[in-house]
């Protein structure tokens, strides 16, 4: 349960590591910080001692972490210096062999990176997004009304899951009975190999992913055999900036965007109602005025930080807050940090949704990387928290989550939850 006596000597014991522990032997990127849920004070250490630190090694390899908010926002766009390009090592802290690499738009440089973007950008406009509202209440109500009363169920898996998985099959217009597949290859996309992973090899990782390509090749064929029409297949099959994409470039931005679809929205609408029963009193007040889901939304998005990371990669020498950064070198600005950074933003560690601020965060990257389906993540969440309003006075978490093993995901694989009969 939340705050157990044993979690919390846990946690000391924890924070008082991070406290003695020499800087040069900080690697705040190890995913099993992550799954406890006890990276925080070593960021709150890194902001405060050391901003831009230099991890020399890790399970990643070495690695710089960038701290602070507005020195990851320096980073993000400065194109030049700091490189998204999958050819280098791409966006996350972990290496891919340089043979698995696969291209697509959030790992390519200007100018090459806004072509591709823009082909799938008319999705995501205001106009779009009313006709998607629709559809997205619908399933949204159906889905919790047919949620358990008076036993305790997984809120992940029955209403995170499959409401990001059904919105991703309409994204996509995908064959709806087999819309769970994109859930798993979304998680097979980040997940790291091993004994308690999803899977245990690289190898086996590699199978499931080349089995999305095949399922989605034979998708793409038929797109490209019908006029265009507004799911985002047919977008990039008929987008001059798509449709010659070779094999590893198309799988490269179908994971992008079946992980930008599924990982965020779900991590985000599972934490949101883990931050509400750890805040009882910010619960009631969204109970009492359904209004303030304008300010919830984006308080629940930088609260929680679904992805905890993006990397880049040095082109040059740089002199970067007195580091001395060579070409070549991995640069991780860590978004769940610079989220809690006191200098920028106010009252940091407090979950508040009336904030006065509340879009001040780095949850969906900044400059030309922001992530383009943010507006529909945003109404996703809106939506679902204005049905929850309307049937549950209250959904109780009866249990402590179990988190993801990645530095990088940052998420609930389970939440236990109940609703009184």
């Amino acid at each position: 349960m939340h705050g157990t006596i044993e979690s919390a000597a846990k946690l000391d014991a924890l924070r008082a590591r991070a406290t003695s522990l020499p800087l040069e032997q900080f690697d705040p990127g190890d995913p099993e910080l992550f799954r406890t849920d006890t990276f925080w004070p070593y960021f709150d250490r890194l902001r405060r001692e050391d901003p831009v630190h230099y991890c020399k090694d890790s399970m990643f390899g070495p690695y710089w972490s960038v701290t602070r908010y507005n020195d990851i926002m320096e980073i993000e766009t400065n194109h030049s210096v700091f490189s998204s390009a999958s050819s280098l090592g791409g966006i996350t802290i972990r290496d891919i062999d340089p043979e698995l690499r696969r291209e697509s738009f959030i790992s390519m440089d200007p100018p090459r990176h806004a072509a591709q973007r823009k082909t799938v950008a008319p999705m995501f406009t205001p106009t779009h997004l009313d006709n998607l509202a629709l559809s997205i209440r619908k399933r949204s109500a159906e889905c919790l009304d047919n949620l358990p009363r008076g036993e305790v169920f997984d809120w992940v898996d029955r209403v995170s899951i499959e409401l990001t998985t059904q919105m991703l099959a309409v994204l996509f217009d995908f064959p709806w009975e087999d819309r769970r597949k994109l859930t798993r290859w979304s998680d097979i996309a980040t997940t790291i190999p091993g004994p308690d992973g999803l899977v245990a090899t690289e190898d086996e990782r590699q199978a499931e992913l080349t089995e999305c390509a095949g399922y989605f090749a034979r998708l793409w064929k038929e797109r490209i055999e019908q006029p265009p029409k507004s799911d985002l297949l047919s977008m990039m099959a008929h987008g001059a900036a798509t449709r010659d994409m070779d094999a590893k470039n198309f799988l490269g931005n179908l994971i992008l965007l079946i992980v930008g679809g599924n990982d965020t929205t779900r991590n985000t609408m599972s934490g949101s109602l883990d931050a509400l029963s750890q805040h009882p009193e910010q619960y009631r007040k969204l109970r009492e005025n359904p209004a303030l889901l304008d300010s919830f939304v984006p308080e629940v998005i930088r609260w929680q930080t679904p992805l905890a990371h993006m990397r880049r990669t040095a082109l040059a020498d740089i002199e970067f807050r007195g580091k001395q950064i060579k070409k070549g070198d991995k640069v991780v600005m860590w978004y769940v940090s610079g989220n809690r950074d006191a200098d920028a933003i106010e009252k940091p560690y407090e979950f508040i949704i009336d904030r006065a601020r509340p879009r001040t965060h780095l949850s969906f990257g900044f400059g030309i990387h922001r992530c383009v389906g943010l507006r529909l993540a945003e109404l996703q969440l809106k939506i679902i928290w204005e049905e929850i309003l309307k049937r549950f006075d209250h959904i109780e978490v009866v249990g402590e989550p179990k988190r993801v093993y990645s530095s990088f995901v940052k998420g609930l694989e389970t939440l236990p939850v109940k609703i009184a009969a």
